[in-house]
């Protein structure tokens, strides 16, 4: 039995488009799964960064060596 054309462009359409939303829809969604990941893990790094100064200036003020000048110290012997 042989399929006239324009079923056998339309049976392919109802197959591949699907398939091909999918892909796109994974593609984007992949994208924004990224971009959120990286927010959270720039705002995680803000933020430890932000302690760390809190310390650093906590140390300052006691008059004690900050962890940047020990390693300051350590690095040029």
């Amino acid at each position: 039995m042989k399929l006239a054309p324009h079923l056998v462009d339309r049976l392919v359409e109802r197959l591949v488009d699907p398939i091909a939303d999918r892909v796109s829809r994974w593609a984007v969604e992949s994208q924004q799964r990224s971009r959120r990941n990286a927010m959270i893990a720039s705002t995680a790094l803000a933020q430890r960064r932000a302690e760390l100064d809190d310390v650093e200036e906590f140390l300052a003020a006691l008059g004690q060596s900050t962890a940047r000048e020990v390693a300051a110290h350590a690095a040029h012997g």
